[in-house]
């Protein structure tokens, strides 16, 4: 780099401090705060990377580079984003408001074109890896793809999140490549300065996984004075002192750090003209120039890491707060500057008051000249760099035999083997992943027709051993699925960047991940984060509830229909019969591509054309399949979330509705009731939370004055007369089904689990848990007693 850039970008350096600083301040001290509440935006954090990322965005990167930049770092990226024309001066100010930049970086809610949004630290960290690995399974089907760089830029408090470490052992497995992960080792949390030598942990932990590690220990000034007399005295001071010492040293400035080396090290040959040939301010500038914040040493690690594509770890030593009044304070985490501190950080910024948002202002070298290195930034020569994909065209329908008993978990692998078997642009777009539970998730058929993904191959030694096995697999690059640990939060990261593989990358996949549906709680905050960024994938949970009988309660799940109906971005159904999953894995596979705008259906008034996840709570019980046509009247209602499997009279009592693997008890208790009941009627409920949704949506439109708002169970409710009761059923906490009376107003009776399981049979469970036959029937019983029974069959 010549010096004219290296000029340019030291003044970038200075401005995205300057930038990243006021945006926080404007936010919390000069812009109207309505309800008092704290804003925040965290100017030390941003502070200890301001230099890293000038020489990322304005040197570095290139338009195929993807970067997860740390959360308390968002005001610098916006700054950068600011600089380069992506972001608006107006997003700034309105920085942590409504309409505004964001708190943490969004690819949904910011316009700055955010590669991987983060916030919920750590996982941000690891998208990247599994980004790297996503490229590579995509560059072996298609040498068009262009190789790039997926870079995290990681707090080093952020570190102590396990879920970065289950990554680092999934990406040893799979032969990770072009993955940067950049430490701001500035050892300053929100409560604590970290521990001494956590620096070699980290070295030793990424080399052991295979990584080139890079430490970022001492700048240019550092180095200089270390060849002076006393040199090797004062670099041994800096290497043995202590983490707390050096960040207190850091915030009183100079003379306390010449007070302290003197007393620590002032005999020392050499060490009293060493300090003496510097004042004050140039002595804090010394002690203060570590590696992260010395711009030529930070340019010259990352283009000697570009010439090759192992993943290496930066550890690069920063100062909390650097270049700020706050640098150094173990208080500075969530500290402000006052509007003291501010005035006279402007001026030293050579920011005119009134001036502060000019992108200019303060640039000591030709405006001109700077416009011609920014308009030249490597990183947006290519403009927007959201890449679109070609729809995939699914089938009018998906094609299995549902005939006898059967389980809607293996209904699934029938269903997917056959999508392996027919071929096509469709099975070549499936990608599936499991956390170890590959075989168990019905899985099997499919990787024994499609293979599991490797970039180099590996033979199976039992097939070549001639020793007999279902599981005819083979790893190689024409396979299609992805191995995993047994890790929650692998699979749903995994599925994040799978999911994302049309925008990052412009190809498109049609991710697939199946795992046991009680664990999906150890990896609900990925699962949160993949649904955050918009990634696209289905999600299959099997076996489900208590019907997973034998197993006991550490294996049934009870809360598992409440996330599927609170987590956005995931519509989740829960099928009974195999033809009914049919139904929904084919809408599921167009569902994953759409992305139109999110206007609400006026069938539905669900946001159908924007497309989302689909999470399937699937089942291992075999259940008796209904011989039937599935007519498109009949397929739309089970893609809305529920139909009648037997429709009510118009003097209905009494209604059942169930979910999921009941459908047998249900269907035996209506039979029970309608012994001494006419017109009961049994809803099969596909999907309590597009039923949900459906209906809160059109509510709140009837509230803006469109009376004329319907929603699918608003429509299937409007015939049950006013004294009609409702017992809702379901494998899982009665509050899936419980609001269903709500609708119009009817008298309900929910049942479900609300405590932890216990092994046994089915039968034994269901009635200690009041969800069999027989306290469906008697629930029915005691929501009509006291009414009229007599006088409304004599009305009949």
């Amino acid at each position: 780099m010549n010096k004219h850039d290296l000029r340019a970008l030291a003044a970038l350096e200075k401005k995205v401090l300057w930038l990243s600083t006021w945006i926080i301040h404007n936010a919390n001290h000069l812009r109207e705060n309505t309800d008092g509440l704290k804003v925040g935006g965290h100017q030390a954090s941003s502070a200890s990377v301001a230099t890293i990322m000038t020489a990322l965005y304005f040197s570095v990167l290139r338009p195929e580079d993807r970067v997860a930049v740390k959360p308390h770092a968002s005001p610098v990226f916006h700054a950068i984003q600011y600089l380069l024309g992506n972001q608006t001066r107006e997003k700034l100010e309105r920085f942590r408001a409504f309409g505004g930049a964001q708190s943490y970086p969004s690819r949904t809610k910011d316009i700055d074109d955010v590669d991987f949004s983060t916030g919920s630290v750590g996982l941000g960290v690891a998208q990247t890896l599994f980004a790297s690995l996503v490229q590579d399974y995509l560059r072996a089907r298609d040498d068009s793809v262009t190789e790039g760089r997926m870079v995290a830029l990681i707090g080093d408090a952020e570190m102590d999140e396990g879920n970065i470490f289950e990554a680092l052992l999934e990406g040893w497995k799979h032969g990770l490549r072009n993955c940067w992960w950049i430490v701001d080792y500035n050892r300053q949390s929100l409560d604590a300065v970290v521990r001494e030598g956590l620096w070699e942990r980290f070295e030793s932990i990424f080399r052991n996984f295979g990584w080139d590690v890079v430490v970022l220990k001492h700048g240019s000034l550092q180095r200089a004075a270390f060849s002076e007399a006393g040199g090797e005295a004062l670099r041994a001071w800096i290497e043995n002192c202590p983490n707390q010492l050096y960040s207190a040293l850091t915030f009183q400035g100079g003379a306390a750090w010449r007070k302290r080396l003197l007393a620590d090290i002032g005999a020392s040959p050499g060490i009293a003209m060493l300090l003496e040939r510097r004042s004050d301010a140039d002595l804090a500038s010394l002690m203060t120039n570590l590696g992260g914040h010395d711009l030529r040493s930070v340019l010259e690690a990352f283009e000697t890491a570009r010439s090759n594509d192992r993943p290496t770890c930066f550890i690069a030593y920063t100062i909390k707060g650097f270049g700020l009044p706050l640098a150094g304070h173990k208080d500075n985490h969530a500290g402000l500057m006052t509007k003291d501190q501010m005035a006279t950080f402007r001026a030293s910024m050579s920011v005119e008051e009134g001036r502060e948002w000019d992108a200019v202002e303060g640039f000591d070298f030709d405006e001109q000249d700077l416009q011609r290195f920014l308009d030249n930034v490597p990183f947006k020569t290519r403009g927007h760099r959201r890449h679109h994909a070609q729809r995939i065209i699914i089938p009018d329908r998906l094609a299995v035999e549902a005939k006898g008993v059967v389980s809607t978990q293996v209904g699934f692998g029938r269903l997917l083997d056959e999508i392996a078997r027919a071929g096509g642009a469709l099975a070549d777009a499936i990608v599936t992943t499991s956390p170890d539970v590959t075989v168990s998730t019905n899985l099997g058929p499919w990787v024994n027709r499609r293979g599991l993904f490797a970039r180099e191959a590996l033979a199976d030694a039992f097939r070549s051993e001639r020793i007999a096995s279902t599981q005819k697999w083979e790893f190689g690059a024409s396979g299609q699925h992805i191995e995993l640990g047994i890790a929650e939060n692998n699979l749903f990261t995994l599925l994040s960047a799978l999911g994302l593989a049309h925008s990052v990358f412009g190809k498109r996949l049609l991710p697939i991940g199946t795992l046991y549906d009680p664990f999906i709680q150890r990896g609900l905050d990925a699962l949160n984060y993949a649904c955050y960024q918009d990634a696209r994938f289905l999600l299959v949970a099997t076996p489900s509830g208590m019907t997973l009988a034998p197993e006991g309660g550490a294996h049934q799940s009870i809360a598992t229909q409440l996330i599927g109906m609170a987590q956005d971005g995931l519509a989740a159904y829960e099928p009974a019969f195999v033809d009914e999953l049919a139904v929904i894995m084919r809408f599921a596979l167009d569902y994953m591509q759409r992305d139109g705008e999110a206007y609400q259906s006026e069938r539905t008034w669900l946001r159908d054309e924007s497309g989302g996840s689909v999470y399937l709570r699937l089942s291992t019980r075999p259940v008796e399949q209904v011989a039937r046509p599935i007519t498109p009247a009949l397929e739309q209602d089970i893609i809305d979330g529920a139909y009648w499997l037997r429709h009510p009279g118009p003097n209905a009592e009494v209604v059942v509705a169930y979910t999921g693997a009941i459908a047998p008890e249900a269907i035996e208790a209506v039979g029970m009731i309608g012994q001494d009941r006419r017109h009961v009627g049994l809803l099969a409920v596909t999907s309590a939370d597009r039923l949900n949704a459906g209906w809160t949506a059109a509510s709140r439109a009837r509230e803006r004055g469109l009376v004329h708002a319907r929603s699918h169970v608003e429509r299937l409710f409007a015939e049950l007369p006013s004294h009609c009761s409702i017992v809702t059923v379901s494998d899982g906490h009665p509050a899936s089904l419980g609001w269903l009376g709500s609708v119009h107003g009817h008298r309900t009776r929910s049942l479900g689990v609300e405590h932890f399981g216990q092994s046994g049979t089915i039968d034994d469970l269901y009635r200690h848990f009041g969800i069999d036959a027989n306290s469906i029937a008697t629930a029915a019983d005691r929501l009509t007693c006291g009414r009229p029974v007599r006088a409304l069959r004599a009305l009949e």
